[in-house]
């Protein structure tokens, strides 16, 4: 079975059982502008979670194209990707743990044939805040899961939040036994060893947590579940990884045949990076200096690194990119309709960090020389990671050349510091990941809101070609990236600013409708990634300056919204402009 049929498999199963299919969100977030990428499938639903409408209803299910960065630099190993999968299905204030388990259960034994001896399930141990999930073991024991077989753990293992604050509860997991011999006598489905692999995860949505960290019952409650393509296939074909699967396999085989050196863990470097950087491309990212656009950079650094330590000719890549789209196009379309544009990114930032390599090497001579010159036989840490840091130059390029030179370098410390970057790095998305999905406050509300009228004022004031490409919001101010050709003059600036203002003295109401998605378009209303909206939208009006489809959620009035300043406007990549700003 081939991973587009576990796809198709599951999204059939869960139709027939009331679902509605909504498309993929796009990887860049649209609905929740303060994080970098769509990290779950959950995610772009947060709002119909905490309470609102959603336009088909309260049962839906979806793949959904998933990018975490905070694990990019273990890619390489058997089991981390930065591109993932996700299937799911919800239910907003509709089903709850039975039949939630019971579709689950059917789901793996029947659908998939996975026999009940080669899973496990894990339930909440219950605490101080909520009691011990007995309810789901025994709707487990109902459907058929040996009592042996279910395992009780606490928050660590079975409890899911998004951040500090927000909705939350318990949740049930479900292992498949690989059949590898158990670790120890004690081996069970929270051990590491590799003998039980998470499938799926169901979370049971009835509390919400408060920043002070007093626990409540939610009004609507809600099932959330996530179930990892890759991981699944995987193990339906018996491979020991996923590059192992169809979904790798070609290039993987090309990669072995091109490379004069050959290195597993550079291989699936390359073959991970090249896929996800056509996924995020495809959807609209570009590489920059900040934020996704910098994650995309890095991707294609990264996997530049890995061609030429494979010593595979970087002329190549652009047929690396065609064999990829040949063999993802059946799951992904939207690779082939942007081929030419993932080929045209991909090979500029390719060239430019060649020059970027040139350049530390240039730097490293430089090192060598003081070196020399100081009689020293080792190069210190903190210089592997300024030449790591700062000109992108890689510890192993610095490691190679340095033993040319008869010399060592201090790995210990050059770590160290790394895992101090890492960690950092780690806190930061974090951060981004909780302010997307708890925080839904008045103020967060006020900027989403103001974002649809700075983009109505920009259409008037720099043309109307000009269309929102991302944005980023936290309680304390906006940012906002736009499709425009020059830096915005004092005059335009004003000019927005003023329109924006304009229109909150105004106290236009701020309306929404559920419609059909070819009624929305063809009424005026704006939008990115059209085809990435199911066929009943949320169309959101600011009086009769905006109209845009939209998640929300959005204040009722601009009144409530106060006075509008730009701070700062700039670059942020190749044709696309940012305007930083803040309500006061």
């Amino acid at each position: 079975m081939k991973a587009i049929d576990i796809r198709n498999k599951y999204l059939k199963f869960f139709e027939n059982h009331g679902h509605k299919v909504i498309p993929s969100a796009p990887l860049i977030p649209e609905n929740d502008p303060s994080v970098l990428f769509t990290t779950a499938g959950m995610q772009p639903l947060v709002p119909y979670l905490l309470g609102e409408k959603h336009p088909e209803g309260t049962r839906l299910t979806d793949y959904q194209k998933c990018v975490r960065t905070v694990d990019i630099d273990e890619v390489g190993d058997n089991r981390h990707l930065t591109y993932f999968e996700m299937l799911g299905n919800w239910s907003l204030g509709d089903y709850f743990k039975e039949e939630s388990i019971k579709m689950s259960f059917d789901f793996l034994t029947k659908e998939l044939e996975i026999p009940v001896e080669k899973l496990s399930v894990t339930v909440f141990a219950g605490d101080e805040d909520a009691p011990r999930d007995e309810e789901s073991a025994k709707i487990w024991k109902e459907a058929g899961m040996p009592e042996d077989h279910i395992y009780y753990f606490g928050k660590d293992d079975n409890w899911w939040i998004a951040g500090e604050e927000g909705p939350c509860g318990p949740d049930t997991e479900m292992f498949y036994d690989t059949g590898k011999e158990p670790c120890s006598k004690e081996c069970n489905p929270s051990c590491g060893c590799g003998k039980y692999v998470e499938v799926w995860n169901n979370v049971f949505m009835e509390y919400y947590k408060t920043k002070d960290g007093v626990y409540s019952k939610l009004k609507q409650r809600n099932v959330d579940t996530g179930l990892g393509l890759e991981r699944m296939n995987m193990l339906l074909q018996g491979k020991e990884t996923p590059y192992d699967t169809e979904i790798f396999e070609p290039i993987m085989k090309r990669l072995s045949e091109l490379a004069k050196t050959d290195d597993i863990s550079s291989r699936r470097i390359v073959a991970e990076h090249l896929r996800s950087s056509m996924m995020i491309i495809s959807d609209g990212g570009r590489p920059s200096n900040v934020d996704r656009g910098y994650v995309l950079r890095r991707l294609i650094r990264r996997m530049t690194r890995h061609l030429n330590k494979l010593q595979i000719d970087l002329n190549e890549l652009s047929n690396l990119i065609d064999l990829n789209i040949d063999n993802l196009s059946e799951m992904y379309p939207e690779l082939e309709n942007n081929r030419d544009t993932i080929k045209q990114v991909i090979v500029e930032e390719k060239d430019k960090f060649v020059k970027t390599l040139t350049h530390g090497e240039k730097e490293f001579e430089k090192v060598i020389t003081r070196i020399k010159n100081e009689n020293l036989q080792k190069i210190d840490g903190q210089v592997v990671f300024k030449l790591y840091d700062t000109y992108g130059f890689p510890p192993e390029v610095t490691s190679d050349l340095a033993h040319e030179q008869g010399l060592e370098i201090d790995m210990k410390e050059f770590e160290k510091l790394f895992k101090q970057h890492q960690e950092k790095s780690r806190m930061g998305s974090d951060q981004k990941f909780k302010g997307g999905l708890a925080d839904q406050s008045p103020e967060t509300i006020s900027y989403h809101t103001a974002t649809h009228l700075l983009n109505a004022a920009l259409k008037i004031v720099v043309g109307k070609d000009v269309h929102q490409k991302g944005s980023n919001i936290t309680p304390e101010r906006m940012r906002f990236d736009f499709s425009c050709d020059h830096k915005l003059t004092d005059e335009e600036k004003k000019q927005t600013e003023d329109l924006v203002n304009k229109w909150i003295e105004q106290a236009l109401p701020v309306n929404v409708e559920e419609m059909k998605k070819e009624d929305a378009i063809s009424s005026g209303a704006e939008c990115m990634f059209i085809e990435k909206y199911p066929d009943i939208v949320t169309v959101y009006s600011i009086g009769d300056v905006s109209k845009e489809l939209c998640g929300g959620p959005h204040v009722k009035n601009t009144s409530e919204l106060g006075v509008f300043k730009i701070k700062k406007e700039e670059a942020s990549s190749a044709g696309v402009r940012r305007i930083k700003a803040v309500l006061e």
